[in-house]
């Protein structure tokens, strides 16, 4: 079969676009998606690109290598300082503390020297940059205080891979013996020492050569405003400071690392980030493909029991290091249990560290090989440790954490009750306090009632969708609800048990989408607001004031659709379990509204036109 560059990239690209999409539709995270694509095509399970998973990692080695250039890029060194505490306490806490478990365990199961098992211990302490900081994203947990401690501790990992590098030559006990795969290597035939100092050299080059040279050159090559020439000359500096790395004996991927660093502190950062985002989440699912691709199938099947139970083990050492340092940090249970799980894989580093450490003749190839394909493992099992989490161990955590603090108090009892004081919440609070109106306002999140509390705000803390909260907030004698907690799920909960033991109190509910509104309407709840509605019409609003409509016009034409569609999304709610029913109205209800509203445009104001006015405008209008 033609192995050429096009039919492996067009392998690739189909195999992620079949697999991470049915890895979506499962539950599952998109890197499980990668992972699976790469086992299938991979050598050892279909055999569609490779040989013996030689020129694979060929092939990723550019997403890797781009890869770690944004690490180095958004290593922004404000951002270092600010959560200095934070990177050198969590991160040499955890380096340290899992070397010396990983150490002992090796020496203690594995008829080593100490050599060998401290660079086993060293290449399996680090975690997955990318697989971290991928599943932070897709989870929104990036900006959270579990992410930013994710954050600390691999950004300590991947500036500590430069002397751990550097280090490794020092524990050279006997003559490398260099293969034709390593002759590119210019220092092999030096001293260990000697190579330590060599190595340090080139990386103090590469930062001052680009601080007081490449930087300049860039200014020059901005001037010309030529933008691919700007994006070619930045793919230059990273290809040639990969190979500057490749030839003293380290990783390209380290080179390109040292690359963004240098970078990082340029006016070019932002605009170098912009060239390079849009390849950024295809270049890391190429890498995920590489890694899944390079699973050595016939290796683990010769000695499986070694492979998975060290596996086992190095996922329960690290869970356990994490997990400590997360008590010593006072992480609440559920944030722990996330933060441990998501950094209790081995990293893309390891290979890199495995590498070199074969390379030098300090680790024999088939055992790197094995701790090769542990690496590959643990990787493969973080999204199935982070779903088991979320299904299994957080809800009940979660829930276990919360019920400790008792709910406060409530010694007021207004007219108004507003239920979750988020961004939404608390805009309605904003309003109704501005205009005189009191309202006891309730929130589950302990953090942020004592940062609203410090904000001024009365809040209590408490949980809506407890009876015994609702009833001390005064439920029986207010006149409105206003349910506006974050999670649509909690929010219908608290709607049922208002309906059910309040049927007289009016309730007005936040609904995401339509999705949530159909639900609500289930339960009688008549005003239901959805946020993309309101906030999408608001837009088209100002769309068609931009256009040359009048205000006037355009507003009252907005106020008209909110109104067709409310009418229409409760037929909808009836006929959305058949399928057929529900898409012939959807298609009735569209060509309806569109013909209504171009009517409108020709009518003149009216009792019958409901759009603008209040009820009380209404029932006067009614009455004449």
């Amino acid at each position: 079969m033609d192995n050429g560059f096009f039919v492996q990239a067009i392998l690739y690209l189909a195999s992620a676009v079949i697999c991470v999409p049915i890895a979506k539709k499962l539950g599952l995270s998109s890197i499980l998606g990668y992972l699976f694509a790469g086992i299938v095509i991979g050598p050892f399970v279909l055999g569609m690109i490779g040989s013996e998973g030689e020129d694979i990692m060929h092939f990723a080695e550019f997403g890797v290598v781009m890869m770690l250039f944004l690490i180095g890029l958004e290593l922004d060194p404000y951002k270092f300082w600010k959560m200095r505490k934070f990177i050198l306490g969590m991160g040499s806490i955890q380096l340290i503390g899992t070397t010396f478990l990983l150490f002992l365990f090796s020496s203690v199961f594995m008829d080593l020297n100490w050599q060998t098992n401290l660079v086993i211990a060293l290449a399996l302490s680090l975690s997955s940059t990318a697989i971290v900081l991928q599943s932070l994203k897709e989870k929104g947990l990036s900006q959270t205080s579990m992410g930013r401690s994710s954050f600390s501790i691999l950004l300590f990992q991947d500036i500590a891979v430069i002397p751990i590098l550097a280090m490794i030559p020092l524990l050279i006990t006997e003559r490398a013996v260099v293969t034709d795969e390593f002759r590119t290597s210019l220092i092999h035939d030096f001293a260990g020492w000697t190579q330590a100092l060599i190595v340090i050299s080139a990386i103090v080059a590469v930062y001052f050569a680009g601080r007081y040279i490449v930087v300049p050159l860039l200014h020059i090559v901005a001037k010309t405003r030529l933008q691919e020439l700007f994006t070619a000359s930045a793919l230059l500096l990273v290809m040639a400071v990969s190979y500057l790395m490749q030839l003293v004996g380290l990783s390209p991927a380290l080179g390109a690392f040292m690359a963004g660093v240098v970078l990082a502190n340029s006016e070019f950062r932002h605009e170098l980030e912009g060239d390079i985002a849009p390849f950024k989440g295809l270049l890391l699912g190429l890498f995920f493909i590489g890694v899944g691709a390079s699973i050595n199938f016939k290796l683990i099947l010769e000695d499986p029991a070694f492979i998975l139970i060290f596996v086992a083990c190095l996922t329960l050492i690290k869970f356990s290091v994490l997990f400590l340092i997360g008590k010593i940090y006072k992480k609440r249970m559920d944030h722990n249990f996330l933060f441990s799980f998501g950094l209790s894989q081995a990293g893309e580093f390891g290979f890199v560290i495995l590498s070199f450490s074969t390379q030098l003749n300090i680790l024999p190839s088939k055992l790197g090989n094995q701790v090769m394909a542990i690496i590959a493992l643990s990787m493969l099992a973080t999204p199935f440790l982070l779903l088991m989490n979320e299904r299994w161990i957080a809800p009940y955590f979660g829930v276990k954490e919360k019920v400790k603090k008792p709910h406060d108090v409530i010694d007021e009892n207004n007219e108004v009750i507003i239920a979750g004081f988020g961004h939404f919440g608390s805009t309605i609070g904003r309003l109704l306090k501005a205009n005189g109106v009191s309202a006891t306002i309730l929130d589950h999140d302990s953090e942020r009632v004592d940062l609203l509390r410090k904000m001024g705000f009365k809040v209590y803390y408490g949980d809506a969708t407890r009876l015994e909260l609702l009833k001390a907030a005064g439920a029986e004698n207010a006149k409105i609800f206003i349910a506006a907690i974050d999670n649509p799920e909690i929010n219908l909960s608290v709607v049922e048990l208002l309906r059910k033991h309040f049927p007289d109190l009016k309730i007005l509910t936040r609904a995401r989408n339509r999705v949530d509104a159909y639900e609500l309407i289930d339960h009688g709840v008549d005003k239901i607001y959805r946020e993309t509605l309101y906030t999408a019409v608001h837009l088209g609003v100002d769309a068609l004031t931009q256009l040359g409509h009048r205000k006037y016009s355009a507003t009252r034409q907005g106020q008209r659709f909110i109104k067709y569609d409310e009418a229409a999304i409760r037929k909808l709610a009836a006929k959305r379990h058949d399928k057929m029913a529900y898409l012939a109205t959807i298609k009735d209800e569209l060509e309806m509204q569109e013909q209504l509203l171009k009517n409108d445009l020709y009518l003149n104001f009216s009792a019958s036109d409901h759009a603008w006015d209040s009820e009380h405008l209404k029932k006067l209008l009614k009455e004449e």
